[in-house]
């Protein structure tokens, strides 16, 4: 019996281009299944490693990660379909558009059959996390094929950057096209304090009046990093809301403090100024997304929910009321579950049974309340994996735990929202579950940043923990 002598990959010679060379990770093209594009004119290398994890996770039960491995893998055939293997190898061109050009290129390395008689370091591929260590060793081979060269690995994995490191790779990064921030205290809170008199500072202001409502129109330099729905007020009581702008100018609405703190949703009254700021977005028609954050215990569920039943049952503005949210891993497919999709999504919507049971706890038969509210306002529990590809029309719609979701998904969620509806996403960055997002690359992040801009979006940051005073200590002390 023969044996086949060894095969031994030479790594693609780099230094004949200025190009910088970035080696993806598998967990980056899940996050964005787009990435290859994000590198502009640089080289792009997927470790063949990284196509074969792909093609395992497309066929995984949980719909979220195979829909986004099955985009990535359909990008790069697009990319590579016609090349031959020299050309890939080599790299194939990236496609751009007519504006932007030619995106550098792609090439696939196989790494399954780099050999280890040479003098690049080399970490074992026999241990568990083999699979890294075959895509790190792809980034040393091209590293020491072209020293000059700027090789990167790029990978969400904090403990492979730290192995990538420590091998002797000179750059390593986490993906940071998603990062819309370079510090989380910068993001939007769709408030702003004014320290003294709010109006000492305006030179000129003229009044408008548009229909029912004045407005206040001031230079826009008062206030040069405002956005529409923001709110501002000052230590005078003075509180007012930008309702719209233009390059020279805001257009103010001055709200009432008493009508703000008295008003109701479905018995329901703020508790706190930032919750009453919440409640003016929700009720406000000609906002079509709100998008609430803040810590555990601030009310951010207890509001949205309490407006979709006053939205719905008094002031029939909708026909239904969906709430969803990502399952967790242990549940990839609820269809294993026993019972409706309600029932199955019953143990990761507990919070919002809790929420009901404060609206109607003073009721003299609370379960039989909450069972009648739910059937009177059409209340429908649904998995986000199974929402995509669909239309909610007429629908008040409520994203609960955001903070756990990328770019990617959130606009895919959003994307769904038909007309006459509303949706409210909610999210707490303190508490991202998901292992490869940080609150900086969260998709809620992303979705405040970019949406704050929007006339027909309202964002607001709500404090203050109103839960209790156990759950206040454990938010700040623990």
């Amino acid at each position: 019996m023969s044996v086949s002598p060894k095969l031994r990959v030479e790594p693609t010679p780099l230094t004949s281009s200025p190009k910088k060379t970035y080696v993806l990770d598998t967990n980056v093209l899940l996050h964005d299944p787009n990435a290859i594009t994000a590198f502009n004119e640089h080289h792009v290398v997927i470790p063949m490693t990284v196509l074969e994890e792909l093609d395992d996770i497309k066929d995984r039960r949980d719909k979220t990660v195979s829909r986004e491995a099955r985009i990535a893998i359909n990008l790069i055939e697009k990319i590579v379909e016609g090349a031959t293997p020299a050309e890939l190898q080599a790299g194939v061109e990236i496609p751009g558009s007519s504006v932007s050009g030619p995106l550098g290129n792609l090439s696939v390395y196989a790494d399954q059959i780099i050999d280890d008689d040479s003098d690049v370091p080399f970490l074992s591929v026999k241990e568990a996390h083999s699979n890294d260590n075959r895509i790190i060793n792809v980034a040393l081979r091209l590293q020491a094929a072209a020293e000059d060269s700027f090789v990167c690995l790029v990978t969400k994995d904090i403990n492979m950057r730290i192995k990538a490191k420590g091998s002797g790779l000179l750059h390593v990064e986490d993906y940071r096209r998603d990062k819309v921030l370079d510090d989380i205290d910068l993001l939007a809170r769709g408030w702003t304090r004014i320290t003294g008199d709010f109006w000492s500072g305006v030179a000129e202001v003229e009044t408008l009046r548009e229909g029912d409502t004045t407005l206040y129109r001031v230079p826009r330099e008062v206030l040069p990093e405002a956005y529409p729905n923001q709110f501002i007020y000052d230590e005078q009581e003075f509180i007012a809301c930008v309702k719209r702008m233009d390059s020279e100018h805001l257009y103010l609405r001055v709200e009432d403090r008493h009508h703000l703190m008295n008003r109701q949703f479905w018995g329901l009254t703020p508790r706190n100024l930032e919750q009453a700021m919440a409640m003016a977005l929700l009720d406000d028609s000609n906002i079509d997304m709100t998008v609430l954050t803040g810590p555990a215990g601030s009310g951010k569920t207890l509001i949205a929910l309490a407006y979709g039943l006053h939205a719905i049952l008094e002031g029939g503005k909708y026909s239904k009321l969906i709430v969803a949210r990502s399952t967790p891993p242990i549940a990839e497919d609820i269809g294993f579950l026993p019972g409706t999709e309600e029932e199955k999504m019953a143990p990761w919507l507990a919070a919002f049974d809790d929420n009901l049971e404060i609206l109607h706890g003073a009721d003299e038969s609370t379960s039989g309340s909450i069972d009648y509210v739910k059937e009177r306002a059409n209340i429908q529990f649904k998995s986000l994996n199974f929402m995509r590809g669909r239309s909610f029309n007429n629908a008040y719609i409520i994203i609960d735990e955001a903070q756990g979701l990328t770019q990617f998904q959130l606009k895919s969620i959003i994307s769904r929202v038909g007309s006459d509806s509303k949706i409210v996403v909610l999210g707490n960055l303190a508490q991202i579950d998901n292992k490869y997002i940080s609150p900086l690359s969260s998709g809620l992040t992303y979705l405040v940043e970019k949406s704050k801009a929007y006339a027909h979006a309202g964002i607001m940051t709500i404090g203050g923990i109103v839960r209790s005073r156990l759950a206040a200590f454990a938010e700040e002390q623990l």
